[in-house]
């Protein structure tokens, strides 16, 4: 790209860039494949004829749609063949992020957990609805459909994550305050404490990737998490230490093992308590953990 430095099509590529991120990483889930779809979104995009193009925003945001869905139907294949539960890869998103309730929210592991049970049309278009409010007659010109069709797919997509979102918006001394007291109870196996702040049906997600050890399926129920956590920790040959961050918007508690990264959980609270964990230890996921990724509906 440096090439065509102050071309006009470079430019507005550019200013985009991370708006473009953000649409493909909300549709992929993947920070890897968003990076893939953007390379071939820059390819498409200098072949257009600029004179001829009404809404540059908006016509790129087209092309992402489009090579997304591609790249997510593959990925679907990819995830079948995936040994356990499937989370989408982390982010260490700036700490604002956390204040900007709409992009904490769709860009959280529970919210994006939630896209994975949509199809891949319904989950485009419910993006592009919902988290970067693009109009009908420019979701259906993204993903080839009617406007009619689109509208009818946005409102049966909107019903099904409604049904499965959290409730209440969380504030953010609330966030603080779990996280804090989940990482105290983990530093010092602390069974009482942790029986407190996870709330009773608190479901555990965690993604190994068939290369490092990580539950099956997921675990649901307070004690079951406990001895999940617990047990792991002792199992462990080396010097466990946690730290917090910010991963997608949400509070989470970094793992590393003698000083080497071992994995990320983010939490989900409702009510001053953790109602999930979304465990990511597959190393191939974590490469985006470490330096912030700047996301963006705008």
């Amino acid at each position: 790209m440096s090439d065509h430095a102050g071309d006009p099509a470079t430019e507005t590529f550019v200013a985009h860039r991370n708006l473009l991120f953000t649409v493909a990483y909300e549709i992929l889930g993947s920070a890897a494949d968003a990076e893939d779809v953007l390379q071939e979104t820059w390819l498409r995009w200098v072949k257009v004829d600029l004179d001829q193009v009404r809404d540059q925003r908006a016509y790129l945001i087209r092309i992402t749609t489009r090579q997304s869905l591609n790249r997510l139907r593959t990925m679907q294949r990819r995830k079948e063949a995936y040994v356990g539960p499937w989370l989408p890869e982390p982010l260490l998103t700036p700490p604002n992020t956390a204040e900007d309730v709409e992009l904490a929210e769709s860009v959280s592991m529970a919210l994006m957990l939630v896209l994975e049970t949509l199809s891949p049309t319904e989950r485009a278009v419910f993006v592009l609805r919902e988290a970067f409010d693009v109009s009908y007659d420019e979701i259906a010109a993204a993903v080839d459909k009617s406007p009619a069709a689109v509208r009818q797919i946005a409102h049966r997509a909107r019903r099904h994550v409604d049904a499965r979102r959290p409730r209440k918006v969380v504030s953010p001394s609330e966030r603080r305050a779990a996280l804090e007291a989940f990482q105290r109870a983990v530093d010092t196996s602390d069974l009482r404490g942790l029986l407190d702040v996870l709330a009773p049906e608190v479901v555990v997600v965690s993604d190994g990737g068939g290369v490092k050890q990580a539950a099956l399926r997921p675990i649901v129920g307070a004690e079951k998490a406990i001895r999940l956590f617990i047990g792991s920790m002792q199992k462990v040959g080396g010097t466990l230490t946690t730290e917090p961050t910010v991963i997608n918007g949400s509070p989470a508690l970094l793992f590393r093992l003698d000083g080497e990264i071992d994995g990320v959980a983010a939490l989900r609270i409702e009510d001053a308590r953790v109602t999930g964990i979304y465990y990511v230890r597959n190393p191939e996921k974590l490469s985006r953990i470490e330096s912030e990724t700047p996301l963006t509906l705008h």
